[in-house]
């Protein structure tokens, strides 16, 4: 068995770790199953060569962890299944052809939460009338939920101010265009800078008074005000069932997308005391956890 982390993050060594207990608990330990992990550097080619190297090797899985991961190894496997984790829109991404079935021989779990609800609660707390947006146009599940937020944007009256982090190189001048901007609030879709650089994000934007929100796993714990979590124990549970259905003979095209039932919406009240913002007691009402 194979697995392809889109880069080395907590979310998806999280996930990877909870894929690794529910696997032994369904029978497959180090006695019969040999599991070889790769986690390149967070670009094209390295996950191609990744993927290459499990064809080599003659996997019988690949699990792939993150949008960018699986997109790569859709490509490059060779009909071996492929079982995914922490993949925002599946069907958006073109990961899957519809929700009760991938089409081909990929199956998993995406991690889609609702952005409207993360946006709108925000606005519970500060008026947003400009949104800034870190975004990579190299990454599919980050356009995704830049499509949505410019959906979103529409309806509310809310102008985004939209930056391309093409690398990790590139932050600083997104975030100088952000700052100058002087937008409201700024939100880090889970492209890949965003996610190995969000407490810098954090950091910057908390030194003008500019809230961060995230649909991250994690995002609310390294700053962000408001944070909408899928968690990522539960993407590896549920990628870790896939595998054993398909090991014992099912076919991945057979298997419908899982769509995330552990959702946390998150409130962080000490970042809203160094923002000097009041966070009315519906949200706090509303939130799963509340970090004081």
């Amino acid at each position: 068995m194979a697995a392809l982390l889109t880069c080395d993050l907590p979310r998806y060594r999280d996930a990877h770790r909870a894929f690794m207990k529910a696997l032994v608990l369904k029978g497959y330990d180090q006695s019969n199953v040999e599991v070889i992990t790769q986690t390149p550097n967070p670009d094209l080619i390295s996950w191609s060569n990744s993927i290459r190297k499990f064809n080599a090797i003659g996997a019988d899985v690949i699990v792939a962890y993150g949008t960018s991961a699986t997109l790569a190894a859709l490509r490059e496997s060779q009909d071996i299944p492929i079982v995914y984790a922490d993949v925002y829109g599946p069907v958006e991404t073109g990961v899957a052809k519809s929700m009760a079935s991938s089409g081909r021989n990929i199956a998993g779990v995406s991690s889609k939460v609702p952005l409207v609800t993360l946006i709108r609660t925000a606005m519970e707390v500060k008026p947003i009338r400009t949104l800034g947006v870190i975004c990579a146009s190299r990454e599919e599940g980050a356009m995704a939920q830049l499509k949505e937020a410019r959906k979103i944007a529409a309806q509310a009256g809310v102008v985004l101010v939209e930056t391309n982090v093409a690398s990790p190189a590139g932050l600083d001048a997104a975030l100088a265009t952000l700052l100058a901007t002087r937008v409201d609030c700024i939100y880090v879709t889970e492209c890949t800078a965003g996610g190995r650089f969000f407490e810098k994000i954090v950091h910057r934007a908390h030194e003008v008074k500019i809230p961060v929100i995230s649909q991250m796993p994690g995002a609310a714990h390294k700053g962000a005000l408001i944070s909408l979590e899928a968690d990522p124990a539960e993407q590896g549970q549920v990628a870790a069932d896939y595998v054993a259905r398909i090991l014992s003979g099912k076919k991945a095209l057979h298997l419908p997308v899982v769509t995330p039932k552990r959702v946390d919406l998150i409130v962080n009240l000490k970042a809203a005391r160094l923002l000097d913002l009041n966070v009315p007691f519906p949200v706090l009402t509303a939130a799963t956890r509340v970090l004081k």
